[in-house]
């Protein structure tokens, strides 16, 4: 086993979060903060954030995990918030390397590791509950990457590289910001009484509300303590159908004097045949239309293993969410997010 650095004068929790303006990241960077925790978000040279109380903003290149380490001081955690574009061209080239960076980086600091995870793992053969345990079915490109980026932290820690780490496996993100499927496709034309669904409307899926998945962070960062050295934990989030949005967002459209109280959402089909001509031209569409299946097939993440840690998860009413996501996605000013939370 690797010998780390202590820091037995270091008494404050420090979190370190990588890719620090990501979607899942800049959650969790608020989510540590309001925590009491002091954040370290690393971003690429030559950003310019934004000032931020309870944050120190560290401009570095990601591979030179020498210099973050000292820079970034003593640290607790580190978050693996990093990114690449969707495209399996760029999966291939970044997504491995930026977990390797990763590793490395904590490596250097001598702490934990935690990487949110996705159920592409299991790949097309969902089965109705993915449970921490179950074995992977990696029958995509997408699979594939995320198995052995898991598989390279369970390396890394058997190998003494890092001290710990930790998946939290989510359902589709929405909430917190732009660029979901909740904001691009769902409720883009929400406006005009208009709901665009990628799948059956009575198959239930797993979604994750961002800052309820990022406060299951921070608890889970609190309690790492009683994890072992490599752990996999699910996040339940939502479980919900497309019928369960749209009448939610037929609600949300009604109250906002967008469609008549008397008249229902319109729900049109995501139009796939389409994208799949797109995708020839756009990569970024071509991979979406890959995971097609994970709309038509019912499946769950079971978090037992997660609330035996942490207690009942952190857990936003439905309605609630889907009205703070579609003002935080600028589809809703905030005067009528309000009152669309209100109804």
């Amino acid at each position: 086993m690797a010998s780390h650095p202590t820091h037995p004068e270091h008494s404050m929790k420090n979190v370190l979060i990588l890719g620090a303006r990501g979607r899942f990241a800049s959650a969790a960077l608020k989510a540590f903060v309001a925590d009491g925790w002091q954040v370290t978000a690393l971003t690429r040279p030559g950003r310019q954030p934004q000032p931020q109380a309870g944050v120190r903003w560290l401009a570095m290149d990601l591979q030179d995990s020498q210099s973050i380490a000292a820079a970034a001081g003593p640290i607790d955690l580190v978050v693996h918030g990093l990114s690449p574009r969707y495209t399996d061209a760029d999966w291939k080239q970044h997504a491995l390397p930026m977990l390797e960076a990763s590793i490395g980086i904590t490596a250097a600091l001598g702490c934990a590791l935690m990487l949110p995870g996705t159920v592409y793992n299991y790949g097309s053969q969902l089965t109705p509950q993915l449970t921490p345990e179950q074995d992977f079915q990696p029958d995509h490109y997408k699979a594939q990457v995320r198995v052995h980026m898991e598989h390279a932290l369970k390396v890394a820690v058997q190998k003494g590289q890092i001290r710990q780490a930790i998946v939290l496996r989510a359902g589709d993100f929405f909430g917190a910001d732009s660029g979901t499927w909740l904001d691009q496709a769902i409720a883009k034309n929400l406006h005009g009484g208009v709901m665009q669904w990628p799948g059956p409307q009575d198959v239930a899926t797993p979604w994750a509300y961002l800052p309820d998945l990022a406060a299951t962070a921070v608890r889970v960062a609190n309690k790492r303590d009683q994890l072992p050295a490599f752990s996999r934990l699910h996040f339940a989030g939502h479980q919900q159908t497309g019928a369960d949005w749209a009448k939610v967002l037929q609600a949300i459209a009604q109250q906002q004097g967008w469609l008549p109280q008397a008249q229902a959402l319109t729900v049109k089909r995501l139009p796939w045949s389409i994208l799949r001509v797109v995708g020839w031209f756009k990569p970024e569409v071509a991979s979406l239309v890959k995971l097609n299946y994970l709309w038509r097939t019912p499946h769950a993440l079971n978090n037992r293993s997660l609330e035996a840690l942490i207690g009942p998860e952190p857990h936003t009413p439905f309605p609630q969410a889907v009205a703070q996501a579609l003002q935080q996605a600028g589809l809703l000013t905030a005067q009528t997010g309000r009152a669309a939370i209100a109804a």
